[in-house]
């Protein structure tokens, strides 16, 4: 773990529009659209409503390549999915300001997006920032810490700051590391602003992106991403609450909080030690698993690593990816306690498979056993339908690689991430009537 991907995108299966649905005193929510609901302009109506489950078990093993995989340059690196993963999050830059939807990604740690004029830019369908039109836009000086701080920066024949980004499959991003007025909108109608927030102002991108995205917002930690620069304002503190993805609600959005908004408080809050290993991913300690009456141990895998800070939380992986040996072990107490009859996933993506002919079925409960905080899984978060009449067990073994807890497993509960206490809580939520 002494060189992990310092910049990695996140690879939510899911696709997400952002915005702001109401801004409080000392902290703020934004509106998460599911990329397959009817109000998301992504919505395709004759499309395999399965065939993201498929493709995130895929992405989730590629990502964990990335995240642990040991690189021997200083160039950060990542893999990039188009379309289907991230969150789109709605924010202007600039004064005047200028609408900007850009990929959230809680695992990397600076804010780009593409900027005029282009010596090589991918198609956006947005209009493309001009930071000649913005008063409050400013370069970075190659002398100033901030340039330092920031990996891989080098200068300008002008004397500028320039910061480049390559990811795994050839992406890029490079350009002027910059300064500039940064807002999100609320429903009271005035925007709120956050001014001198350090951007990427990216001239030459090129790879898998395109859409409506004009970059990404780093939600990693990190001295740049917008979770550190936003600081006090919101007391180092984020939450989020996932709507399970076959939700009938199809109207209801997952929550996105920030500062006072995202305490995570009342009955029923566990909380668990935040581990600083790495500079930008959020690791927590998993101890066990319980399926009924049977405990699996998680600390000590031969796989597993330190025991302390031995998985990332992340919501841009799908499925929980865990040490092969604690994944058989896992498999089987789960085996023991479904009487159903297991059949064989046609993708060849999942090892645990069953034919279910109606949803009532009673799948027991896994309790995930933090350091610290219980906290039970249903089947929404542990079994995924990959196509008519099957469902599919939604941990995977990672040989050899490190252990994520993915998205799946955090619905419907909200998550809160306190930076200044080094704690994340966990409390079940109806993530629809949030």
């Amino acid at each position: 773990m002494n060189t992990l991907s310092f910049l990695t995108l996140s690879l939510f299966s899911l696709c997400f529009i952002a915005s702001f649905s109401h801004a409080l005193s000392n902290g703020f929510s934004v509106e998460l659209i599911h990329r397959d609901s009817p109000k998301s302009p992504y919505y395709k109506p004759t499309e395999n409503k399965y065939q993201h489950f498929v493709d995130a078990a895929r992405r989730s093993i590629n990502r964990a390549n990335h995240f642990f995989k040991d690189s021997d340059t200083s160039t950060p690196e990542s893999t990039v999915i188009p379309d289907r993963g991230g969150y789109l999050m709605t924010y202007s830059v600039g004064t005047p300001p200028t609408k900007i939807y850009g990929i959230a990604d809680t695992g990397s740690d600076i804010v780009w997006l593409q900027c005029e004029p282009c010596e090589q830019c991918y198609n956006q369908t947005t209009p493309i920032f001009n930071p000649s039109k913005s008063s409050s836009y400013k370069n970075i000086p190659c002398s100033s810490k901030l340039c330092h701080s920031v990996r891989d920066t080098s200068c300008s024949d002008q004397n500028s700051c320039q910061y480049k980004i390559s990811y795994g499959d050839s992406s890029h991003s490079q350009g002027d590391l910059s300064v500039d007025t940064l807002s999100l909108e609320s429903t009271s109608g005035s925007p709120v602003s956050f001014p001198k927030i350090v951007i990427g102002c990216g001239t030459d991108n090129a790879g898998t992106f395109g859409g409506a995205s004009s970059g990404i917002v780093g939600l990693g930690g990190g001295p740049v991403s917008l979770i550190t620069q936003l600081g006090s304002s919101i007391g180092g503190k984020f939450s989020y609450c996932l709507v399970p993805l076959l939700n009938k609600e199809s109207n209801a959005s997952s929550i996105l909080s920030f500062g006072d908004a995202a305490v995570v408080s009342g009955d029923g809050v566990v909380s668990t030690p935040l581990i600083k290993k790495d500079p930008v991913f959020y690791f927590l300690t998993l101890q066990a698993f319980s399926v009924g009456n049977k405990r699996v141990e998680f600390g000590g895998s031969s796989e597993g690593g330190d025991d302390e800070g031995n998985i990332i939380i992340d919501s841009g992986t799908t499925l929980t990816l865990i040490p092969s040996d604690v994944y058989t072990n896992l498999e089987s107490a789960v085996v023991d306690l479904v009487k159903l009859d297991r059949v064989d996933d046609p993708n060849q993506q999942f090892s645990l498979c069953y034919s279910l002919k109606s949803n009532e079925y009673d799948f027991p409960i896994i309790t995930v056993h933090f350091k610290g905080a219980d906290v039970e899984l249903h089947s929404i978060s542990t079994f995924v339908p990959i196509t008519d009449g099957i469902v599919c067990f939604a941990f995977q073994p990672s040989p050899q690689l490190g252990s994520i807890f993915g998205n799946l497993a955090q619905q419907n509960l909200l998550v809160g991430y306190d930076l200044q206490q080094k704690t994340v809580s966990f409390k079940p939520t109806d993530c629809t009537k949030v």
